[in-house]
């Protein structure tokens, strides 16, 4: 299941911005984040594809939404300009961005490269 994450659930799951000034990825699975909005015509497009992955791939990757209207501070860290903006956050390497309403295989695709989930 996709949670949605707020500033405080983001600083303790994801990274602690406040703390930290370099990347310092908090939790204990790869994860996906989506930066969207209720009134995002592309964001409601993916929902359903987030929803699905975060059950075929529960246990293995955490999925994650923030909504960039309610939580400008930490869309502004990560410089979100469009959305629906994914971030796709391995383990132990630096987070990549991808924009747009991406297809499922692209997701799928990145949690094997970026993510290196099978």
């Amino acid at each position: 299941m996709t949670e949605q994450l707020n500033k405080e659930s983001f600083k303790e799951k994801i990274f602690n911005y406040e703390a930290n000034k370099e990347w310092k990825f908090e939790g204990e699975l790869p994860c996906i984040i989506d930066f969207y909005a209720d009134w995002c015509a592309p964001c409601k497009m993916i929902a359903p594809i987030m929803e699905e992955l975060s059950k075929e791939y529960e246990g293995k990757i955490n999925f994650y939404k923030l909504n960039v209207d309610e939580e400008q501070e930490v869309a502004s860290l990560f410089g979100i300009q469009s959305i629906p903006s994914i971030l796709f956050i391995p383990l132990n390497e630096q987070p990549q961005m991808a924009v747009g309403a991406i297809p499922k295989e692209s997701f799928r695709q990145a949690i094997k490269e970026v993510l290196k989930v099978e």
